[in-house]
Order: C-alpha cells, then sequence, then structure tokens
C-alpha cells in the first residue's frame, strides 16, 4: 500500500506522513522534496504555480510511487495533490490510497504565520484554496485534531 497524505499547505501532510510511516515502518517521501528550483523560488516569490509547473513534478512523484511499489514496498506521501487531475497522476494502481487533511482557512492562515523555515509564501494560501478540488474518493480527516489522532484514524479507517 502507498499512501499520499493530500491537502493544502499548513494542512499537517508532512506531520502526519512522519507519523504515519514510522508507525508502519515504512518510507516516507517529501513531496516539496521533488519540486524543481523553479517551481520552489516561483511559490518563495508569492506566485502560484501552473499546471504546466506542476506536470513535471507529479510525474517524478508518480515514477517514486511505481518504484516502490515495484519493490514491493509500502511508503507514505506528503503532497498537496489538489486537483482530481493531479490525484488522478498519482494513483498508479488499486494500492496508491489518498488521505485529505481538510482544515479551514483561518486555521491554515495561522499555522503558516507560525511556520519557520519553509519556503511556501502565506500569500499562497488563497490560490491553493481556490485550486482547491476536495477529494470524493479519500479517507478525509479533520486536520484540526491532533496529529496522533489522525495517525490512529488512518490506521483503523484502512485496517492497519
Amino acid at each position: 500500500m502507498f499512501i499520499v497524505v493530500t491537502g493544502v499547505s499548513g494542512a499537517g501532510k508532512t506531520t502526519v506522513g512522519k507519523l504515519l510511516a514510522k508507525e508502519l515502518g515504512c518510507r516516507f517521501y517529501e513531496g516539496d522534496d521533488f519540486h524543481p528550483a523553479a517551481n520552489i523560488e516561483k511559490m518563495r516569490r508569492g506566485e502560484p504555480l501552473t499546471d504546466d509547473d506542476r506536470w513535471p513534478w507529479l510525474d517524478a512523484l508518480r515514477a517514486a510511487i511505481v518504484a516502490a511499489l515495484d519493490r514491493g514496498e509500502h511508503g507514505i506521501l506528503a503532497c498537496s495533490a489538489l486537483k482530481h487531475s493531479y490525484r488522478a497522476r498519482l494513483r498508479v494502481s488499486e494500492d496508491v490510497v489518498f488521505v485529505y487533511l481538510a482544515v479551514a482557512p483561518g486555521e491554515i492562515e495561522r499555522r503558516l504565520k507560525q511556520r519557520k523555515g519553509h519556503f511556501m509564501n502565506p500569500a499562497l494560501i488563497e490560490s491553493q484554496f481556490a485550486t482547491l478540488e476536495t477529494p470524493q474518493n479519500a479517507l478525509t480527516l479533520d486536520a484540526s485534531l491532533p496529529a496522533a489522532v489522525l495517525v490512529q484514524q488512518v490506521q483503523k479507517a484502512l485496517g492497519i
């Protein structure tokens, strides 16, 4: 199984993903690490990414998922995957499961103001919510809950 933890920036994808990977004893993949430098610079400047910016990034993520599954490995990926088409690109098989961390814009604004050392410009949160197509085919969780609780909910819902 390969679990993709999705949501807008600041929803807790990395925190939940790392904790879940530790609990399950599998590899954690940080989606941000797959962005080309041009994407990171664009976001740092407060410029929203276009689909053309995202496709190569999503293809790199897809390749990582395929490689892990081909090796028979389980994994957790933290990745915004805001649109249905992005999630479709990542769903390489039935072994890919999506967990969506739903959270209100006000809570995200609060979190991003407190976050230090991340390239994501808080000014982009509006564009993230504008781009978001709420997943219909995912386990949806309330991201305002503590990460440990969310991990327990994932394990219970997925029977792992």
